[in-house]
């Protein structure tokens, strides 16, 4: 077990588990408070706790970290307002603005606000935080470096832009997967047994994803060179990108994203 703890998780579902993990093998000190779940590697941490109350009580986190649903926020928040003094309070809460968590925490606290994805879970995430009142250039790096451990991170001063990342990146992961579940439901259309379609649909879309990575050309560059004149490809995105396709489907999937996410703020 642990000696110190210097974060605090409250929440250990799947977000919060893949943080987690990240954390555990940077060698961070953890605490853990979930009602609900399994929490993994719980004997190497500092504690486990179903409640606040539960927790050690000589415990002073360096940052808490919520990590529970958006809709949980009124009733779990509150109760950490007493570790207000001493840490930054890191939220990956959907829609829960810095001014809500602020009023939850009694006017007390910095506060960051960040927003991860769920390819953090095989340390790929990609994080964008906003600094509250306060947060000081300490606070930052700290919470720089706890989501560095699941990712990379890209700060914005605009606490405003979180919601449309939460619906291009936040969301993203599952516009991707859909895709990749189109393309093999289309395969097995055309004929290819289904076990060969879910082969070429997923190895497609992670080795396109891994060229996108490693290339320096843009997305549109890289489109365009698999397209051949008069080809086979570019017959599937006469399809795929004409009025109404997919380009205008995208557009009006992140729209609905980003108002889901102001509408959560309450």
């Amino acid at each position: 077990m642990a000696s110190e703890a210097t974060i605090l998780l409250v929440g250990c579902g799947k977000m919060g588990g893949a943080m987690l993990a990240g954390w555990r093998e940077a060698g961070r000190g953890v605490a853990v408070v979930e009602p609900r779940a399994a929490v993994p590697d719980a004997s190497s941490l500092v504690a486990v706790a179903a409640t606040p109350e539960a927790l050690p009580e000589r415990l002073a986190p360096a940052a808490v970290v919520f990590a529970v649903k958006p809709q949980e926020a009124a009733s779990v928040v509150p109760a950490y307002a007493r570790f207000a003094d001493t840490a930054v309070f890191l939220s990956i809460m959907a829609g829960r603005t810095i001014a809500g968590l602020s009023s939850l925490l009694g006017g007390a606290g910095r506060i960051v606000r960040a927003m991860p994805n769920t390819p953090a879970a095989v340390r790929r995430g990609i994080t964008v935080a906003c600094p509250g009142a306060g947060v000081t250039a300490a606070d930052r790096a700290l919470c720089d470096s706890l989501l560095g451990a699941i990712g990379t991170v890209a700060w914005v001063e605009d606490e405003a832009l979180i919601d449309p990342v939460t619906a291009v990146s936040g969301s993203g992961p599952a516009y991707v997967f859909l895709l990749a579940e189109a393309l093999e439901e289309a395969g097995v259309a055309q004929g290819l047994p289904r076990p060969l379609a879910r082969r070429l649909a997923r190895e497609t879309v992670t080795g396109a994803g891994a060229l996108l990575a490693a290339s320096a050309e843009d997305a549109a560059e890289l489109r365009r060179n698999v397209t051949s004149p008069g080809g086979t490809t570019a017959a599937a995105l006469s399809v795929l990108m004409a009025e109404g396709g997919l380009p205008d489907l995208m557009a009006r999937a992140v729209a609905a994203a980003t108002r889901r996410s102001r509408d959560l703020a309450g």
